[in-house]
């Protein structure tokens, strides 16, 4: 027979392990989730160019020591400038703003965007139609073409 004294001093032990194991899978969880908001961070910073004179960073011919944008493509995984006459600025039905280089955007080889979540940081947008821009930041890939997603006004200049 089973003293009821020692079933229950067992089920105590069994509860506080069950207890230990929670906190020690919090404490992990704590420490992943901040090392993954951690890694976030630093990429987001190495993709929007604020840490310039890195390794990555490009700086190529063309105006102002910038990328033709036809040239865009060649340096992705870099930050740079790419320059370019704008030819139609889009505003999707999702408040995004693309801005076209090529008549055609389907066929053009570089694209630059910004999402309506950073639109509020802009003033008119449409006046960049038809100027010369150099747009700074980190070149990517999106749907075969070389593309900058532009988060803040520092990234765009007018070219005199």
């Amino acid at each position: 027979m089973t003293n009821p004294t020692t079933l229950t001093d067992r089920l105590g032990f069994l509860i506080a392990v069950t207890r230990k194991q929670i906190v020690v899978v919090a404490l992990i969880v704590l420490v992943a989730s901040s090392l993954s908001a951690l890694v976030a961070y630093r990429r987001a910073i190495r993709q929007s160019g604020l840490h310039d004179g890195a390794p990555g960073v490009v700086r190529a011919g063309g105006s102002g020591g910038c990328l033709d944008f036809h040239d865009a493509g060649s340096h992705t995984g870099e930050t740079g400038c790419v320059s370019g006459r704008v030819l139609r600025v889009f505003v999707s039905r999702g408040g995004n703003v693309f801005l076209d280089f090529c008549a055609d955007y389907r066929k053009c080889p570089f694209t630059s965007v910004i999402f309506s979540d950073d639109r509020s940081k802009f003033g008119d947008l449409t006046t960049l139609g038809g100027r010369d821009v150099e747009i700074q930041g980190f070149i990517t890939v999106y749907q075969g073409r070389a593309e900058v997603v532009i988060h803040d006004a520092q990234q765009i200049r007018v070219s005199p």
